[in-house]
């Protein structure tokens, strides 16, 4: 009788637990939505509007989300260059003994704070743009780079495991029918893995949108946003505006509400890419069920 009491009772706080989670994501998410309402009432003129200066009570966003789309997408584009490639090698070329010490030193690169790699961006790479490229070494071209050394464990762990998990009979078929290794990953492992791929790539372009203190160190941020024409400008993004400008935001003013809606388009944003990273991976595993 007693054991069953406490497992009720055990059970119970599991449940609450479960519940809290869910709770605390709903009150953050109702805070933002209500601060930011009053600024989300202007419509066209916050969507879509172009300029954002806060002295001249001016808070169009457009100039910002299509840069912060710039920089993530830049960003996502270095690392699929160099994150499928290592992907691959690491699933199907690389010696065993190669793979124990490669895979564990990128995973490393996630524990690495983003304070750390921003200062290292601002010391470093920042330096040597404006030294051999030219510009002022704070541009999109920087925040590429940073990103995507931020953005490729993702990209290569979950590549590298959608490519090993593709069933081992499909490989020695293609090996059995005369295709060489190169022929059986390209024409059979690859189109096999393309899901995991791809939802790795859309996690990875989540993360870079919603990074916020390294890209905020090498990006530039002039005081008013505009869309960049070249990789070497300047810009602002919607992480680095909100933690510039809350600091002297008059609480309660129109200011402090639209960097709230910043916050809430950010959200939208970064909540629509994991829900496409979840669809795309249950598609993945109901198609491996399925086999």
């Amino acid at each position: 009788m007693k054991g069953r009491l406490a497992e009720k009772i055990i059970e119970k706080l599991l449940f609450i637990c479960a519940l809290s989670s869910i709770l605390i994501v709903f009150f953050i998410i109702a805070f933002i939505l209500k601060e930011g309402f009053p600024a989300l009432t202007l419509g066209g003129d916050f969507i879509a509007g172009m300029t954002w200066r806060p002295s001249r009570n001016q808070f169009g966003i457009l100039p910002i989300v299509i840069s912060t789309f710039i920089v993530g997408i830049g960003a996502l584009a270095i690392a699929a260059a160099i994150g499928i490639p290592a992907a691959i090698y690491l699933a199907e070329l690389s010696p065993e003994w190669f793979r124990n010490i490669i895979k564990p030193s990128i995973e490393m690169l996630v524990g690495i704070p983003s304070i750390v790699l921003g200062f290292f961006g601002l010391m470093v790479l920042v330096v040597f743009i404006r030294d051999t490229i030219g510009g002022y070494g704070e541009c999109i071209l920087a925040g590429w780079i940073i990103l995507s050394i931020m953005t490729l464990p993702h990209v290569i762990s979950i590549s590298e495991d959608s490519i090993r998990a593709v069933p081992e009979a499909y490989k020695e078929a293609s090996l059995g029918l005369g295709a060489t290794h190169l022929q059986t990953i390209r024409r059979v492992i690859l189109p096999h893995a393309r899901s995991g791929i791809l939802a790795s790539l859309v996690l990875g372009m989540g993360n870079a949108i919603g990074e916020t203190m390294a890209v905020l160190m090498v990006i530039g941020n002039p005081n008013i946003p505009w869309i960049p024409t070249g990789v070497l400008e300047p810009v602002r993004v919607l992480t680095s505006t909100i933690v510039i400008e809350i600091s002297y935001a008059v609480w309660g003013s129109i200011h402090q509400h639209a960097l709230f809606a910043l916050g809430v388009v950010l959200f939208i944003i970064v909540a629509l890419l994991n829900a496409i990273t979840t669809a795309i991976i249950r598609k993945s595993v109901r198609r491996s069920g399925s086999r």
